[in-house]
């Protein structure tokens, strides 16, 4: 009788997944590079980079600690270049007597894998990936009946139930469940970013057989020094830097955005932990204990933890109960083409060029600029919000669609009329220039609404509520917004309408 094979996919890059404690030699662990995976969007270069040698890695690991490892590279021969032809392939290779599989995290791998396996005649499994604090319909089940699911309240029920800072009589640390008001301070240029602890990797041979394979991408490969986690010890390193640089600022200045320093206090970890290199669990578990030995203020720790046990454990809820469907949503009805210098930063306004440039050269901008700066921009222009969820789950290297389909279409673009989010998150030139130095210098002015040097952000925010006033005009968090747009006159509005009109007309060239 023939071997299992066990698949692993290019995001369960987990080496202390329970598959891997023995070896036996009636398992072969399969991994495979294929145009299926680098072809479904257009990726960042070194998204493409950053999995494939992290699949190498482990591969590598596997096989060093006595496991059957079958490895397709991107350039073999007999690679077929997708998942159901290459296990046609090697289950016929093997005579294999069952297949194996994680559960996927992306809907469309997770039907694939289902109706693939359901045509087989040889037995199928899929396992727990082992990674997340809770199941696919946690989420679900803990707002059933609710006609709105809050994160704050899913949030509040993930600290409790796995304990974290907590009093011993269950109550939050500090008294408060939530220090989101003490993380909004902008970044006065002190104290400086800690230095970046990332690894330096030269990957110019990948991205040589990348290229000869005709994978296309975009975005700067930096391929000779290559500055993300191939492993779970680099991301261990990594997260002992930021805790211990990093971790005792994030929490005031994590919304601040600069053009001189990216990386400001952000960890830089959400890639280790989407390819599931790193523990969510053990991330929390470390911030909590540097907070309990006094290393970091309680504002920090919570707010960090909050991202990974209440935000990332949402979404991912969010995704698994809303799909399919929601990849499809578009309540405004935009259907506007992204802007030429979306691909290239290009563009006078200077905290977009700032954003948009950070995410090319590095693939990772962190949330608020994807937030406040291009979603911002996005939703106010009335850009596609397909076509910029495909965007983001091709230029972040830790986008994968279970937590960027959410974030983009819900958080971001509220095209899913509030399903997620309580109100657009939207704002005037005033909010970047409260949290940026972005508007210094800029060829637009913060505070002109009209005319040729009038900042776009300005006449397409109230452009945008006066559009949409039906369907937001009712939402109790926006009622300042429209008494203020009912105290406008007449001829205010409609010049502010037209000034939007002729910004819409002409995006490739702001």
């Amino acid at each position: 009788m023939g071997p299992t094979l066990k698949l692993v996919l290019g995001d369960q890059l987990n080496c202390q997944h329970s598959w891997f404690r023995q070896p036996a030699v009636d398992v072969v662990f399969v991994m495979m590079e294929v145009r299926q995976e680098t072809d479904y969007v257009l990726h960042h270069a070194q998204k493409i980079i950053a999995i494939f040698a992290g699949m190498r890695d482990l591969a590598r690991q596997l096989q060093q600690g006595g496991h059957r490892v079958h490895y397709l590279r991107i350039d073999d021969a007999d690679n077929r270049q997708s998942l159901p032809a290459n296990l046609d392939y090697l289950i016929a290779h093997y005579g294999a007597s069952a297949l194996h599989w994680q559960a996927p995290d992306e809907y469309r791998l997770d039907q694939q894998l289902q109706a693939y396996g359901a045509q087989l005649t040889i037995p199928v499994q899929m396992d727990d990936s082992e990674h997340f604090y809770t199941s696919r319909d946690e989420a679900a089940r803990h707002f059933n009946g609710r006609a709105r699911w809050l994160m704050e309240s899913f949030y509040r029920h993930m600290r409790s139930r796995h304990g974290v800072l907590l009093t011993a009589s269950g109550q939050p640390l500090g008294g408060q469940w939530n220090y989101d008001h003490d993380n909004r301070e902008a970044w006065p240029g002190l104290p400086w970013e800690p230095s970046d602890p990332r690894p330096h990797h030269d990957h110019s041979a990948l991205w040589q057989t990348i290229q000869d394979a005709g994978v296309a991408s975009f975005g700067e490969p930096s391929a000779t020094d290559f500055r993300w986690p191939l492993n779970r010890a680099e991301a261990l390193a990594q997260l002992d830097h930021f805790i211990g640089e990093a971790l005792p600022h994030f929490g005031r200045f994590q919304d601040a955005m600069s053009s001189k320093a990216w990386r400001l206090f952000h960890s830089l970890l959400s890639f280790a932990m989407n390819s599931k290199m790193l523990a969510p669990q053990t991330v929390v578990a470390r911030v909590e204990a540097a907070y309990h030995a006094g290393q970091v203020p309680l504002a920090s720790a919570e707010g960090y933890i909050r991202q990974i046990l209440g935000w990332r454990e949402y979404v991912r809820g969010v995704y698994w109960h809303r799909m399919p469907g929601y990849e499809q949503l578009n309540a405004f009805g935009h259907h506007t083409p992204l802007p030429h210098w979306f691909w290239n930063g290009q563009t006078r306004m200077r905290c977009l060029s700032a954003a948009v440039g950070q995410s090319l050269a590095h693939a990772h901008s962190h949330h608020i600029n994807r937030l406040m700066v291009i979603g911002n921009f996005s939703l106010l222009a009335g850009l596609t919000p397909q076509a910029l969820h495909q965007w983001y789950l091709g230029v972040y290297i830790d986008a994968f669609e279970w937590v960027e389909l959410p974030n983009t279409l819900g958080m971001s673009q509220f095209a899913d009329g509030g399903l997620l989010a309580t109100k657009p998150y939207v704002a005037s030139a005033a909010y970047i220039d409260r949290m940026s130095d972005y508007c210094k210098g800029c060829h637009y002015q913060k505070k002109l609404r009209n005319g040729e040097r009038a900042c776009p952000y300005n006449a397409l925010y109230w452009d945008f509520f006066q559009r949409n006033a039906a369907s937001l005009s009712k939402n109790h968090r926006l009622g300042m917004v429209y008494q203020q747009l009912r105290r406008m006159d007449g001829a205010s509005l409609a010049e502010l309408q037209e000034q939007a009109s002729r910004t819409r007309a002409a995006l490739d060239s702001l």
